[in-house]
């Protein structure tokens, strides 16, 4: 039998990691992912995402990908996975994939969700996972600014450097502010790809709006800009959720 490529869909909490790709003298998603495979199929296994999540960012729909010639059935390579991972990552599912499929190359769709909670006390017990901003923000005026980025734009503007996309043109399908109970917002953003830092780039410029720094008017003159320094400061890594990659 030859080699076979299973594809997983992961969950993590990104409070502990420098993000997922490997790096020296820092604990990575990958290297978690690839030490554990190779203890469990006993051979060296390479794993590939559809995303570098950077430090600090949290997953509840990561895609990954591996090749392996092992015969072990993907459920249970799941569940042996499970039992091996840290108690803030769990493999979701696990599936054979064609020979041809790529968890970064044969995505379609991403869809990301960025949590802040706007109250005036902080909640110690969501701090790893919302950015606290205790004066009130103008949502509907965020809304606004929100609607100017759907359809196909340069997103120059808030692209931080670095980012090895040459194309700097999205298309963004979905963005929505979603208000709920205790003063939570959720920013959510679906496109058909992000250059790098672009969601919160646009987060903590969406936010200076939200803080009367810009107008929704404003906020598209930056987005036409595509001038980097025209936004407003990057948001925080941790209220950045990566929920679904869609193909």
């Amino acid at each position: 039998m030859g080699e076979k490529k299973i594809k997983l869909v992961i969950a993590y909490d990104g409070s502990a990691y420098h993000g997922w790709q490997r790096q020296q003298n820092a604990l990575t998603l990958q290297q978690v992912f690839e030490e554990r495979l190779e203890k469990m199929l006993g051979e060296p296994v390479s794993v590939f995402a559809s995303g570098r999540t950077d430090a600090g960012v949290h997953a509840q729909g990561q895609v990954a990908h591996f090749t392996t010639s092992s015969q072990l059935d993907p459920s249970v390579i799941a569940k042996g996975l499970n039992s091996l991972l840290p108690d803030d990552i769990f493999v979701r599912e696990a599936m054979y994939v064609a020979e041809d499929f790529h968890a970064r190359y044969s995505a379609r769709r991403k869809s990301y969700e960025y949590r802040i909670l706007n109250t005036m006390a902080p909640d110690i017990f969501q701090r790893r996972y919302v950015w606290h901003i205790r004066k009130k923000l103008d949502n509907e005026e965020i809304r606004r600014s929100l609607s100017l980025v759907l359809g196909e734009h340069d997103f120059s503007a808030f692209r931080s450097s670095g980012s090895g996309n040459r194309n700097p043109v999205r298309t963004m399908y979905r963005a929505d502010l979603i208000e709920q109970k205790g003063g939570l917002i959720k920013i959510f953003m679906e496109a058909d790809g992000f250059l790098r830092h672009m969601v919160r780039n646009l987060v903590g410029t969406l936010v200076e709006v939200g803080l009367g720094k810009m107008t929704a008017e404003g906020f598209g003159a930056v987005l036409k800009s595509a001038d980097r320094r025209m936004a407003g400061p990057r948001a925080p890594a941790h209220g950045l959720f990566l929920v679904k990659v869609h193909y």
